[in-house]
């Protein structure tokens, strides 16, 4: 039995959301530096949104504060 055996991971194995390949400690959950990248660069374009909820209104610009 080795070490590894007796270690519990404190996060559990997951593959890379990006390509599917099993996930990297350094770069959890992703499995490299390159597939973190291409993640972070699709959230800095917008390709990735978290709405609002609907029951938020926008303050009017002509409205005093």
């Amino acid at each position: 039995m080795s070490l590894d055996d007796k270690v519990t991971p404190l996060r559990p194995k997951r593959p890379c959301p990006e390509c599917g390949k099993p996930s990297a400690r350094e770069t959890y959950p992703f499995c490299s530096k390159r597939c973190k990248d291409i993640d972070l660069n699709r959230w800095l374009k917008g390709a990735y949104v978290i709405s609002g909820r609907d029951d938020e209104e926008e303050p009017d610009a002509d409205e005093p504060k």
